[in-house]
This record gives C-alpha cells, sequence and structure tokens, in this order.
C-alpha cells in the first residue's frame, strides 16, 4: 500500500510570519507610496503583466533580448518533444483527500489493484508515486477496470505518464515548458518598503527577497526613511500565457538615506549562486545587523539610558527588538553556543562565540531551539530560540549584543567584515555576465537618471510615465 503523506505547502503561500514581515519594514504612516515608471526610451519599461493570448503591451516591462550580453533577456526553456498522444478510453480524475492512498483510491474507483501493482514496479513510477497529499489529482484512462494510462503532474515542468504496453507498462516524460520574463520596476518609500513595494507591482515573497539581499546591510526597522528609493530588475515564471511565480531578483538598488547600495547575482561555473556588488565584493558579510524578522526596535544602543523596571540609570549596551512572543530568534554569525540557559536579568539567554573574538548575546528568550546545547555549533540564519519576556523584561522582546574583545559594540553601526568576493578566475565571466543586468539597473534607477541630469517622475502604479 502506498500511503499518503497529509503534508502539503504552497511555497508561494502567505504566512503569519510574512505578516509580521510587513508589520516590521513599517514606518510611520503616512499618504502612501508610488511607483517609479521605467524612461520612456529606456530598455526597462513599466511593469506590466501582459494578458493571456495576447499581444504584450508597448508599456510591459519585458525585455526578449540584449544585445549586449550573451544571455536571452525572456524566452522559454528548450522546445520539448511532441507531448505523446494518451491511449483512448473513459477519463477520469482521483482526486487525493485526506488519508488515501492509491490502493484506497483503486479500489474506490473500481480500477484493478493488481494493474497497480504492476506499475509500482517500474522504478520512475514507484518514486513518483510514492508519496501522494491531499488536493493532489492523478488522471486515469481506463477500459472497465483495466488501467491504460495513469498521469500525474511531477512538478510544474513535468508530468510522469504510465501507459499499458502488453502485458505490463512503460513510463512516458510530458514536459511542461516554462518561460522566464525579465522585469523591472522601482519605487519611493513614503511609509513603509511594503506599501512602496505593493504599490510597484511586487509581491510579498519579492519585497521580502529584496530586503534579504541588504540585510547585512541596512536595519529596516531603525534606518528606513521616507524618500529612500529602491529599483530591482527580476524573473517571473511563466506557463501556458500564466504567471505562476517571481523568479530570481537579478540586479537591484535600495538607496537608504543617500547612501547607495547595489547587488547583482551571479552563478559560478560549480553552480554557487550568491550575490555581489558591480565590482565583485560580496554582499554578505559576517553577521547580520537585525538577528530576527522584527516588528520594530524598542529601545536602541544608549550607555544612558533609564532602566524600565529597576527605575535607575543603566547602560543599554544592545537593541531591544519588540517582537510577538514565539518570533524565531537567528544566529547573526556562523559560531559555537558556550552559554545556554538562565542568565541573571537576562532570562533565557543564548550567547555565541565567533571566529576574531565576537561574541553575540540574544536575551529575555521564552524557549530554546531543540537540538542545540552548549558547544553546538549555529550557522548564520538558524534559528537557537524564540522571543519572551524571561527575566528583566516588560514585554516580549529581544535582547541583542555584539562584543568584540568583551568591549560591547552598537550592533547597527559596528564594521562588519565580508565574505570573500567574486573568485581571481571567475571575474571576467562575472563582468561579462552582469553587464547586461547593470545596464538595466543603470536605465531605472534615480541614482544613474540624477546623474545624468534627468528628472525623476514617480507616477501612481499602472499609469505610464516618461522621463522628460
Amino acid at each position: 500500500m502506498v500511503e499518503a503523506d497529509p503534508s502539503s505547502s504552497d511555497a508561494g503561500g502567505s504566512s503569519d510570519n510574512d505578516s509580521l514581515h510587513r508589520r516590521a519594514l513599517a514606518l510611520p504612516p503616512a499618504s502612501g507610496s508610488t511607483a517609479l515608471p521605467a524612461s520612456g526610451g529606456s530598455d526597462v519599461p513599466e511593469r506590466k503583466a501582459p494578458a493571456p493570448d495576447a499581444a504584450p503591451d508597448a508599456g510591459a516591462s519585458e525585455e526578449k533580448t540584449d544585445t549586449d550580453g550573451p544571455e536571452t533577456m525572456a524566452a522559454a526553456d528548450d522546445a520539448a518533444p511532441a507531448t505523446p498522444a494518451a491511449p483512448t478510453g473513459e477519463t477520469i480524475t482521483l482526486k487525493v483527500g485526506k488519508g488515501d492512498s492509491l490502493d484506497s483510491l483503486f479500489r474506490r474507483n473500481n480500477l484493478s489493484v493488481a494493474d497497480l501493482a504492476l506499475m509500482l514496479r517500474l522504478k520512475e513510477a514507484k518514486s513518483n508515486l510514492r508519496t501522494i497529499r491531499p488536493g493532489d489529482e492523478i488522471e486515469v484512462v481506463r477500459a472497465d477496470e483495466h488501467v491504460l494510462s495513469l498521469t500525474r503532474r511531477v512538478d510544474e515542468r513535468k508530468s510522469l505518464r504510465i501507459v499499458a504496453d502488453g502485458e505490463g507498462y512503460r513510463t512516458e516524460t510530458i514536459d511542461h515548458p516554462v518561460e522566464h520574463k525579465r522585469m523591472a520596476t522601482q519605487g519611493r518609500i513614503d511609509s513603509s518598503l511594503f506599501l512602496a513595494g505593493a504599490a510597484a507591482g511586487m509581491s510579498d515573497t519579492l519585497i521580502m527577497n529584496f530586503a534579504g539581499i541588504f540585510a547585512w546591510d541596512v536595519d529596516f526597522a531603525l534606518e528606513v526613511r521616507e524618500g529612500d528609493t529602491f529599483s530591482l530588475v527580476y524573473e517571473e515564471v511563466w506557463q501556458d500565457g500564466e504567471k505562476l511565480r517571481d523568479g530570481n531578483i537579478l540586479a537591484a538598488e535600495f538607496v537608504n538615506q543617500n547612501e547607495v547600495f547595489r547587488a547583482v547575482r551571479f552563478e559560478n561555473p560549480e553552480g554557487r549562486v550568491d550575490y555581489f556588488t558591480p565590482d565583485g565584493l560580496s554582499v554578505r558579510k559576517a553577521f547580520l545587523r537585525a538577528p530576527l524578522d522584527f516588528r520594530r526596535v524598542s529601545s536602541n544602543f544608549n550607555p544612558n539610558r533609564l532602566h524600565p523596571i529597576l527605575k535607575t540609570k543603566r547602560p543599554h549596551r544592545g537593541v531591544d527588538y519588540a517582537a510577538n512572543r514565539g518570533t524565531p530568534i537567528r544566529a547573526a554569525g556562523d559560531g559555537r553556543i558556550i552559554l545556554r540557559g538562565r542568565n541573571g536579568g537576562y532570562g533565557n539567554c543564548v550567547i555565541i562565540q565567533h571566529g576574531g573574538n565576537i561574541t553575540t548575546l540574544y536575551g529575555h528568550l521564552s524557549r530554546f531551539a531543540k537540538g542545540q546545547k552548549n558547544g553546538t555549533r549555529v550557522r548564520q540564519g538558524q534559528t537557537i530560540g524564540y522571543v519572551g519576556a524571561t527575566g528583566l523584561a516588560t514585554a516580549p522582546h529581544l535582547h541583542y549584543e555584539y562584543r568584540l574583545n568583551g568591549v560591547h559594540r552598537n550592533p547597527r553601526t559596528v564594521s562588519l567584515p565580508a565574505a570573500d568576493p567574486v573568485p581571481k578566475a571567475y571575474r571576467e565571466q562575472f563582468a561579462e555576465s552582469t553587464r547586461p543586468l547593470l545596464k538595466q539597473l543603470n536605465a531605472i534607477s534615480p541614482t544613474r537618471l540624477a546623474a545624468s541630469g534627468e528628472t525623476i517622475a514617480f507616477n501612481p502604479p499602472g499609469q505610464a510615465g516618461d522621463t522628460p
């Protein structure tokens, strides 16, 4: 019997954390945000998805070719061979419910379980039919109880078809080509990154991915300001005239308080993908600016703070991130846990030893992550505990400290060592592959337009706007 796996998830769906993320990046309410349209004469038109079965609109931010680089800017995957014709017979759809197995589905629909046993002898069939989930649909062509064919979608790019062949069965692969369309958008922040991103046509996932690229340089709780701008070039994945999801961010720019941060995606010949500055330096650092997906900062680094409980003047040598109880806390960098337990006023506390005689402290946790103890090595971004209010705390929050040689440093402003740059062996390939991406980013970047003397016009979403 092939048991059903009741756990399923949609990678594109939202979660409770998504709403927390949206609140995390919010500034005080303002009048809203507007999207920065692409220049009317630029290579990157305004972001607008084409309607199915219709010619792309002249203003859609979709490009087909790029004369400056070898990469095709929007091209379908290699054409798949013609799909084999399905056998003729009665077609039914088996809809998987909670607790269903293939055996129970076959019996319920008066299909031969002997045929099922024959199909599961095929290696490819067994590997792709071993797990079924509620909501899955399996198409069967039958002649009475005999199964002529069974088709199941394996992923967004292919389906598996098992076809009767003499006294047994054989497998076929049906390809479903996808198209990667290169898109571009930009905006200016009036109240929050999420509102500005939504006004620019960005999904929540795309906004969070954008923020994640600059998470080592920008603390999005404290440092985002009205008037900051963002620009990005990214992919959308389409199939049969419908958008499936957002793809990778290819190039991005964030202008924060007049400081420009830029990143471009590069995959080296070994298949490793990372983001780098245009001159090949890694945007990743040894430490994250913020160790959790936060809602707001409740208490900044302050050596003269009045303690809210003790009512005495005590230095506040860290940053407090107010968040819902149970919010996951991430290790700011790679290291080894040297303390995991109660620690005076810090309550439940984790201290991590990093390289370069650096330690980070995480206080007031409600509970610790499972499977860890003193001496456990953790990776940057790995969950080490959950927000709480243990110790001397008035409400759920994370108290975070960064210490160098035992001396407290402001986590928001301390200089952080960067990760390795693009290896010399790949520098030429890096320059060649990122040149067309940077050309697109330059075409919509407020900083580049301003440098050229052009005026930047921010217009309501969905309206065309030309750069005078």
